[in-house]
This record gives structure tokens, sequence and C-alpha cells, in this order.
């Protein structure tokens, strides 16, 4: 792997049946979104919901597990999240699922339609490895609010991705910075499956496999690797 991406020891201890998934590209296309890109969304929508068949996201025993773990490092899961909860109750909604750009689009279709946290971001903005980590307290997280960037900072033992200069998404993966996020210019990018037991392995897998395949299809001559879960 090009970008080095490793879990800490006390990730693991907390989190013993987490299992990621990496998808390395080279070579994007990205732009606006489109209207297939859109038709993915709406069709990852209607798969989520024959999933669900008529529960609600939280009581998926995926998001159950997911809820779990953020209770154990200290957030509230009502109130934060995990993204692909949110993802999820957005596309049940009457305002569906965003659309922000292709890329993007896409690895949210994959995330709602098989209910599993996952990320995107830009290689060349991030600086170092990324490590996910429990936070000190004290690491940067460079946001914006109110249309002017601000500086926060995560709760100790809050768990987070980062790199060497500050986290990219905080409380695992409920809120990305905007440093490191997938725009129109991006050529190159990182994208995380993220599952817990009780899902199998063998799904996030499946889940990877239609993503790359989409990557593929939508950036023609891409270099495209999925990594080993891990």
């Amino acid at each position: 792997m090009t970008l080095s991406l490793t879990v800490s020891d006390e990730v693991r201890a907390l989190a013993p049946g987490f299992t990621h998934v990496a998808i390395e590209a080279h070579d994007l296309v990205n732009g606006p979104s489109t209207g297939e890109s859109s038709t993915l969304l709406d069709e990852a929508a209607a798969r989520l919901a024959a999933r669900l068949d008529g529960r609600a996201p939280h009581e998926d025993p995926h998001m159950v597990a997911w809820r779990e773990i953020y209770t154990a490092f200290g957030s509230k899961p009502s109130r934060t999240r995990n993204s692909a909860e949110a993802l999820a109750k957005r596309a049940l909604s009457d305002a569906g699922l965003p659309r922000i750009n292709l890329l993007v689009d896409l690895y949210n279709a994959i995330s709602v339609a098989h209910l599993i946290p996952v990320g995107g971001e830009d290689i060349d903005r991030i600086q170092g490895g990324m490590r996910l980590v429990r936070a000190i307290g004290d690491e940067d997280f460079v946001t914006v609010a109110g249309g002017a960037e601000v500086v926060e900072h995560p709760e100790a033992g809050e768990v987070v991705w980062r790199d060497d200069a500050g986290v990219t998404c905080r409380r695992w993966n409920w809120r990305q910075g905007p440093r490191t996020r997938l725009t129109e210019d991006t050529v190159t990018g990182i994208f995380l499956l993220e599952s817990l037991a009780p899902m199998p392995v063998e799904e996030v897998e499946r889940a990877g496999a239609e993503l790359a395949g989409l990557l593929e299809k939508f950036s023609p001559g891409a270099r495209i690797t999925v990594h080993a879960p891990a």
C-alpha cells in the first residue's frame, strides 16, 4: 500500500471485532454529481429499505454494534451517529441522500446499500500515514463553522482517524474534516469500509468489490487496488 494505514492496539482492545477494507485508487476522475450517480443513490436507498424491512436503521445488528462502541469510548450514539446510520436515516427521509460529487456519491451509495460506514480521503492531502487511535485530547481537528475555519480538539479517549498534521475524522467515522476530503480535483484516493462483528467479513469484502467496480466504471483507466481485510 502506498499509504501507511494502521490501527492502534488500544482501538483493537476496545473493538476486537473491528475489520476494515481499504481501496487505494490512482488516476481517478471526479466531478459534479451526475444523473448516473444520482440513480445509484436512489437505488441504494431502495436496497436499504428492503434490507431493513420496516426496521429503523439503529435496530440493525450492525448499527447496534456501532452504537455500543460509540458508548464505550464516551460518545452518545443517538446524538453523534456513525456515518452509516446517519446516511441511512437521511436515505429513508423525505429529503433523501445529498448529492456531493461523483466519488462521494459512489461511496455513499455503497455505505447505504450495505449499511457499512464508508469514507474517502484524498491521498495527496494526507500528511504521513493514517492512524486509527484513541485521542489524547490536544490534537487539532480543523473544521468549518459559520463559514469560517475553526480548530476543535477531540475528547480524551475518543477514537479518531489522524495523520501527521492532526485529526482527519472525529468519533471514528462521525465527522470528516475538510482538509482531506474528496473534491472535484481529487485524482488519488483511499476508501475505507469499516465493520464490526456481527457483520461477516465476507459482506465487507463484497461491498468493497462493488465499490471498486464502480470506481473502475466511472474512472476508466484508474489503477485500483482492493487490500485484504485487516
